[in-house]
């Protein structure tokens, strides 16, 4: 089970259904097409850790955890970021991944 999205997310989709509905849409729309769920798991968290969106990196590791995506393949893509980001923002993605992984474990 994938922990719950952060408090001031809930939030947001309390105080702006329809946004937060639109935008659930956009994101479904966009995942139609030939890409596995997987895949696109590892797409988004990729994107997530060149963009250096903590939040994002956290959201994208612990749904890919919960579509089954190994912390193996999730540190993976952090490795894969040294020669394209560089080593300091792939190590920040990794740490973030690492945490994601630890907090998926104790639940």
């Amino acid at each position: 089970m994938p922990k719950r999205p952060p408090k001031f997310f809930r939030q947001f989709v309390q105080e702006q259904p329809e946004v937060a509905k639109a935008y659930e849409a956009l994101g479904e729309a966009v995942r139609q097409g030939p890409l596995s769920e997987r895949e696109v798991a590892l797409v988004k968290l990729a994107l997530s850790l060149g963009a250096r969106l903590e939040g994002g990196a956290h959201a994208h590791a612990r749904k890919a955890l919960a579509a089954g995506v190994e912390p193996a393949a999730l540190e993976q893509v952090a490795l894969l970021a040294i020669p394209t980001l560089g080593f300091p923002c792939a190590m920040a993605g990794r740490a973030w991944i690492r945490e994601t992984i630890e907090e998926h474990e104790k639940d």
